[in-house]
């Protein structure tokens, strides 16, 4: 599901580009920057790479109720979905000379999430139907906190914006119990 989230993101981000700076391929990747072995990823050289950050649970109270679902003779009691909120990194890796476009892109990122904070079923038809919905924030950052993060991603810094990505949900579908439902009760008399 959260490689669900990333990648619907990212679609969207390229179609902005495709339409407002009228490229031809795809700006934007989801991937990692770096290797396990620590090369640069080919994959995310000259492009707007989006990755996980961070995976937070969101703790709201009002998510935190069991799911119930009732059927014609017993209730069954699912364990909790876990509302996740996703931390992604939305890097322009761009060298040298390029720069001026991996500012012009990391821009138009920006411009394109504060105008579509939300996606849903009903503004993205296409979206997964596991996803319910995204809401976009974006993260400030102090020095510190950025110079950690970008030390546990290999310790060069890009230009970059940091996202909060709200209510992504993992449901399980684990049942843990099924409890038969009442439905007649019978009463004797009592002599």
């Amino acid at each position: 599901m959260i490689d669900r989230a990333l990648e619907h993101l990212a679609a969207h981000l390229n179609d902005h580009f495709r339409r407002n700076f009228h490229v031809a391929e795809d700006v934007v990747v989801v991937s990692n920057l770096l290797e396990l072995g620590g090369a640069p990823v080919v994959l995310a050289t000259g492009k707007l790479v989006l990755f996980l950050s961070g995976v937070e649970r969101d703790t709201l109270a009002h998510r935190s109720a069991k799911a119930l679902q009732a059927s014609s003779n017993s209730h069954v009691q699912n364990a909790a979905p876990v509302y996740l909120n996703l931390l992604v990194m939305c890097a322009a890796n761009f060298s040298g000379s390029h720069y001026p476009e991996a500012l012009k892109f990391l821009a138009g990122a920006i411009a394109f999430f504060q105008g579509n904070v939300v996606f849903d079923h009903q503004n993205t038809p296409g979206m997964d139907s596991r996803l319910e919905r995204l809401a976009l924030n974006m993260e400030n950052l102090s020095s510190q906190e950025m110079h950690s993060l970008w030390s546990i991603h290999g310790g060069r810094y890009l230009p970059s914006a940091l996202f909060r990505v709200r209510l992504i949900t993992l449901d399980s579908n684990i049942v843990h119990s099924r409890d038969p439902v009442i439905s007649q009760t019978e009463t004797e008399a009592m002599p």
